[in-house]
């Protein structure tokens, strides 16, 4: 098993992607022009050439902050690969990418009740905040 950080000129790694790793198909559009902008972070764990796992983030700047932040977006590890701190490594590389370029500080919103996402948070680092609940609003654009 690889990690492995995809960048512009990576597209061709997420033509063969594990069916339960990614909400839906990949877009390969929509792959090249993520890819692109560097400001965005994709990590993939590759078995045998097949992405089984990811994390996607996005490095943003604030008008009123000296140092970009990183807001970790989603993860993603194949059933078939659970359990073997894949998404851990995923998070790990994604860190540590992101530290490259000075982000002060990195995010990452989720349920109290997704006990999996509480577990690998907390064992890359994270800090749990003192709210009970996080609500999250969607707006349809």
């Amino acid at each position: 098993m690889q990690i492995q950080l995809l960048n512009a000129g990576n597209e061709a790694v997420l033509q063969a992607v594990a069916p339960d790793v990614f909400d839906d198909p990949i877009d390969p559009a929509a792959a090249a022009k993520f890819l692109a902008d560097p400001n965005h972070y994709l990590a993939v764990a590759l078995d045998d050439s097949i992405v089984i796992g990811f994390v996607s983030a996005v490095r943003y700047f604030h008008p009123d902050k000296p140092n970009p932040e990183l807001w970790i977006n989603e993860v993603g590890v194949a059933d078939s690969h659970r359990g073997q701190g894949i998404a851990r490594r995923l998070m790990e590389a994604v860190l540590d990418e992101a530290r490259q370029p000075g982000c002060a500080e990195a995010w990452v919103l989720t349920h109290r009740s997704n006990r999996a996402a509480m577990r690998l948070y907390a064992s890359s680092g994270g800090n749990e905040a003192e709210e009970d609940d996080i609500v999250m609003f969607e707006f349809n654009l």
